[in-house]
């Protein structure tokens, strides 16, 4: 085991120890103060620090953006706010260190495979009392979905991704479909793979090496089935799986994929060249086609079998449990995920707004308003402790499978007893 793995699952455990000693002072909910409803609590004071990273590659523009929202919160509260920009890289470590050692944030932005990780040993703050105040049904659904944790909410939303199809136009043409009329389902989708692979084009790209979130998970949820629910229960194993599995071997072994696609990363020379009729993206994707791409391009909604799901992680804030001032952390949360907020942060950055109401900072017709339109697919990926661990366990049987190493019956097997090994630890 290298030495950093190390250090990151011991001080886990050192912090949930320490965390098992204080919450049985204090707890990982609002401690009782004057009025025993958080949400409407008056007189909160004190001081609070942040933990953010680098949204984009203006770091003047942010801090400027940062500054203007805790300025406004200040004005309101009698808070002093911290704020610190650390790096993406070794950012579990860096919090896992800081917070075991009672250095750490009062409020850090975390992704839905981080939360249930922290959220279960008992890091983060419940924020459920403090949110009766709070405007929650503007908030897309699937973005809420990323927040919780066995029935208790942990964070508040900011930004949210959509991931699906775009459709290369000139391909579309080429073999003599309508821009306009996009395939809504899997066999409609069957059809255009068919003709692409005939006229010397590969349907859709396959990064076999990358994230399950963007290769196999997608079609799983389509398909009706999911991989574990937070009752441990290992559900991959399923008719609805073995119909994801046979998809995905079926397109490599008919070529609609690349010959690469059992350990690609990404395919973008090819899509980039015209070579394949469509590929998963999300908002950055835009940004890429506009600057090298050569040719036209339209958005998809998610392709629909049983269901209509696609990937789309969800950023969040969130309050750390050994917080000194759970109270001013939770309004700070309220106050930068409300709508004008959210305007202000999505605009700058290029990402979703997770307020229905915010969405209104896109055109109609432009790019980003078509990714905006689907985050209500947009699940974001699996919500459990171990959903990091298993991913490369089913990627390898996946491999196996497009290497014709074992049936999609047989790696689905193997999965399930992987991820039930994994689980057991």
């Amino acid at each position: 085991m290298k030495k950093k793995s190390l250090l990151f699952l011991v001080l886990l455990f050192t912090f949930g120890l320490i965390l098992a000693a204080c919450n049985a002072d204090k707890g990982s909910t609002p401690p009782e103060g004057n009025n025993d409803d958080p949400a409407t609590a008056e007189g909160i004071s004190g001081e609070i620090t942040v933990w953010a990273h680098p949204y984009t590659g203006g770091a003047e523009a942010e801090t400027e953006m940062w500054d203007k929202m805790i300025a406004s919160f200040e004005d309101q509260y009698d808070v002093k706010v911290n704020f610190e920009t650390i790096p993406w890289p070794n950012r579990d470590q860096k919090i896992l260190t800081a917070l075991a050692s009672n250095t750490g944030p009062d409020i850090f932005y975390v992704i839905p495979d981080q939360m249930p990780q922290y959220a279960d040993v008992g890091m983060l703050v419940e924020l459920d009392p403090y949110l009766k105040d709070n405007d929650m049904d503007d908030f897309v659904e699937t973005a809420l979905m990323a927040t919780q944790w066995k029935g208790k909410t942990y964070g508040l939303p900011i930004l949210q991704e959509a991931t699906t199809f775009f459709y290369n136009v000139d391909v579309i043409k080429a073999i003599g479909e309508d821009p306009n009329n996009l395939p809504k389902t899997w066999d409609e989708f069957k059809e255009w793979a068919e003709k692409a692979n005939a006229n010397g084009y590969y349907a859709m790209s396959y990064p076999g090496g990358g994230s399950m979130n963007h290769t196999l998970y997608p079609w799983l949820w389509q398909a009706g089935g999911n991989v574990v629910n937070e009752d441990n229960e290992v559900l991959i194993n399923s008719p609805e799986g073995l119909e994801a599995f046979e998809w995905i071997n079926d397109m490599y072994q008919k070529g609609w994929i690349p010959e690469d696609s059992i350990t690609a990363t990404d395919h973008n020379g090819l899509w980039l060249g015209g070579k394949i009729l469509a590929v998963m993206g999300s908002a950055d994707l835009i940004s890429v086609l506009q600057d090298e791409g050569d040719f036209d391009f339209v958005i998809s909604p998610p392709l629909k079998n049983k269901e209509q799901y696609a990937y789309g992680t969800t950023g969040m804030f969130v309050v750390a449990s050994n917080s000194d001032n759970p109270d001013a952390a939770a309004e700070f949360l309220k106050t930068i995920t409300n709508a004008d907020n959210q305007r202000t942060f999505n605009s700058l950055t290029n990402f979703i707004p997770t307020r229905e109401s915010a969405k209104d900072i896109f055109a109609e017709g432009e790019p980003l308003s078509y990714i905006a339109a689907n985050t209500q697919y947009a699940l974001p990926g699996v919500i459990h402790p171990k959903g990091r661990a298993i991913m490369p366990l089913i990627q390898a049987e996946l491999q196996a499978m497009m290497a014709g190493d074992k049936t999609p019956q047989e790696a689905l097997d193997a999965a399930e007893k992987a991820i039930e090994a994994e689980m057991a630890k």
